[in-house]
């Protein structure tokens, strides 16, 4: 009865009267009942906060009258609403890491704060940010909230559109992302990759890491057909600049995914070719934002599918990493910083062969 009226309340509240900022206490005692009587999830509940989602939208959108800060305010406790909604999902639902629709809620929500000035700031403010990381020390003012970045809220977003298995909204929103500038591609650039392809190989990376090659594959032949070769750069220029270390351009982001791709689709006798490849690619993952969580995904990638077993301390971290998702000498292969160059034509010749 208690979960019943705080539903209706709740979306009466934000319909008829649009009163989000009081429906948001509100909200946050639902799911605290709903963890407290264990209730289970299904998607009848998934629907209703897919419909309480929806309602808190228009909400805030109709309000002319809100300021910027409480606009700001409540985007973000209602994403800390909407994750614990996952997490009671997790916890008390039959889909590992959370039900697919919650996922979805919650990268809707993330995209939709990452485009809205009253969280991440203005493109001036924004650019004034950057420029203040980069030559100032990080005590000596006051420190940026780093969840709420623009790049940290889109990292967020296609991760949870990766677990709700929406391949087709993580291509869209590529899609609508700039190219990559000639500074973002140079060799040896110490600027943020391009949005695009940061997203695109951290979709990728997520859907390894949970063991959904399928849809891995899926994006990354929809992101050569659709966004890469449309824009002049065909296979066989990728994968030529990819070899190149003379051209002054940096690794491509879609060859390291779709030579990754092909590696996990073979056995653990790859696992040599793996562990060059990422090390091979470690400068320009360095180079992502929150390297250290790329650095988990890869580091379950090489457990699930090469059984490289991680340190005890990274085993901790990965394990935790992944549980929050519901809420990194060769052998022959060349050495240290190198590989056979015959292995690895032999690799492209593979990728090539299956598609990639």
């Amino acid at each position: 009865n208690a979960t019943e009226i705080a539903y209706s309340s709740s979306l009466s509240l934000l319909t008829l009267s649009g009163r989000a900022s009081v429906s948001s206490q509100l909200l946050a005692v639902l799911v605290q009942v709903l963890n407290e009587t264990q209730t289970p999830c299904n998607d009848m509940w998934v629907s209703r906060f897919a419909a309480l989602d929806a309602a808190h939208r228009n909400a805030i959108d109709a309000d002319t009258t809100m300021s910027p800060e409480e606009r700001g305010r409540l985007k973000r406790l209602h994403l800390q609403f909407l994750k614990k909604c996952l997490k009671w999902s997790n916890d008390f639902g039959t889909v590992r890491y959370g039900h697919t629709g919650m996922h979805l809620l919650l990268g809707e929500h993330c995209w939709d704060m990452s485009c809205d000035e009253t969280v991440v700031g203005t493109a001036a403010e924004r650019a004034a940010r950057a420029e203040n990381n980069n030559t100032e020390n990080e005590d000596d003012g006051e420190e940026d909230d780093e969840d709420y970045l623009e790049i940290a809220l889109r990292n967020e977003a296609v991760s949870h559109y990766a677990l709700a298995e929406k391949i087709d909204v993580i291509l869209a929103k590529l899609k609508s992302l700039p190219a990559p500038t000639s500074e973002e591609l140079a060799m040896g650039h110490t600027c943020l990759p391009s949005q695009r392809d940061a997203l695109l190989t951290r979709s990728i990376l997520v859907l390894l890491a949970i063991e959904n090659l399928r849809d891995a594959k899926a994006l990354a032949l929809s992101y050569l057909r659709e966004i890469e070769n449309p824009s002049g750069r065909s296979d066989e220029e990728l994968k030529a600049s990819y070899l190149d270390k003379t051209d002054g351009k940096a690794p491509s982001h879609i060859m390291f995914v779709c030579m990754l791709l092909r590696i996990c689709e073979k056995d653990v006798k790859t696992a040599p070719l793996f562990t060059w490849l990422v090390r091979n690619f470690g400068a320009e993952l360095g180079t992502m934002h929150d390297p250290e969580v790329i650095k988990t995904y890869t580091t379950k990638i090489g457990r699930v599918y090469f059984d490289i077993q991680p340190p005890p301390s990274m085993m901790n971290m990965m394990e935790n990493m992944m549980s929050m998702m519901g809420g990194g000498g060769m052998g022959g292969m060349g050495g240290p910083g190198g590989m056979n160059p015959a292995a690895m034509m032999q690799a492209m010749q593979a990728m090539q062969g299956g598609g990639m």
